[in-house]
């Protein structure tokens, strides 16, 4: 969904509540979990947190609440859903003079334990969304160097003919948005 204004709660309430019924937009469900299909962008982004269980507890805590998402220029509607699979959500974007609002599902959450730890979740995009594709959100904490690691796998095409129109800047905004969620991620675990 494009517009010239911001959406209201009330459009983006309706708009996920639609979603209900709505399949993913790519045949790949799950991929971003084993091996990354090809045809696709492919984007991987990783930055160092910091060490130790603070740290750990505290980024956990921040993909919990989807802080990751905590940029100006994007929202993640709501923040309070939980991390469950089947979770529907939207993604509204300010860009470039104007508004867009993107349905997207998880599709799969992570919780392992072991000598890494790994935290986190993928979603998908649904019918409503401009890409089509797969993004990974997660922390690990490597218990042998006590490392923890913020990591973003995506991959992705356009969709809608706006998207495939402004391939470039979709790939442009895509790479502002893994900077801009690193960055967020380094504030949540600063304890700032």
């Amino acid at each position: 969904m494009f517009s010239l204004t911001a959406p209201s709660e009330d459009e983006i309430r309706r708009f996920i509540s639609k979603q209900k019924d709505s399949g993913f937009s790519y045949p790949e469900v799950g991929a971003s979990a084993t091996a990354v299909p090809t045809a696709y962008n492919v984007d991987h982004n990783r930055v160092q947190l910091g060490r130790g269980k603070v740290t750990w507890q505290r980024a956990a805590e921040a993909i919990r609440t989807w802080h990751m998402f905590s940029l100006p220029w994007v929202r993640l509607h709501w923040p309070s859903a939980p991390i469950l699979v089947g979770s529907d959500v939207a993604v509204s974007v300010h860009h470039f003079g104007f508004y867009s609002l993107n349905a997207c599902r998880i599709v799969y959450t992570l919780d392992e334990e072991g000598t890494v730890k790994r935290f986190g979740f993928a979603y998908g995009t649904l019918a409503e969304h401009a890409e089509s594709g797969e993004e990974r959100f997660s922390i690990e904490w490597n218990l042998d160097d006590d490392k923890v690691w913020y990591d973003i796998l995506a991959f992705s095409r356009p969709r809608q003919t706006l998207a495939r129109l402004g391939y470039p800047l979709s790939r442009l905004l895509q790479k502002r948005f893994a900077e801009g969620s690193k960055s967020a991620m380094l504030e949540a675990v600063s304890g700032t």
